[in-house]
């Protein structure tokens, strides 16, 4: 008797273990709108400024590169 009254409990330990059936659990992911259908402007104005300001950053320091490698090797 010992055996089946420890199988009984081990087997109502694991019917409470069972995972839930998927019509009672949320899923994690959920439809919202989409992120384009309403664009942050600012985020987008900071994104491209950043990117304007890097660039124009970028040739003018390669200009200033170029004449100082021309100054130094007497190339002007």
């Amino acid at each position: 008797m010992a055996p089946s009254a420890a199988l009984r409990s081990v087997s109502q330990l694991l019917a409470s273990a069972r995972l839930p059936s998927c019509s009672s659990t949320r899923s994690k992911f959920y439809i919202r709108e989409p992120a384009n259908a309403k664009p942050n402007w600012f985020t987008v104005g900071l994104a491209f400024g950043t990117s304007v300001f890097l660039w124009v950053y970028l040739i003018k320091q390669h200009n200033e590169d170029v004449l100082e490698y021309k100054r130094r090797n007497g190339l002007e």
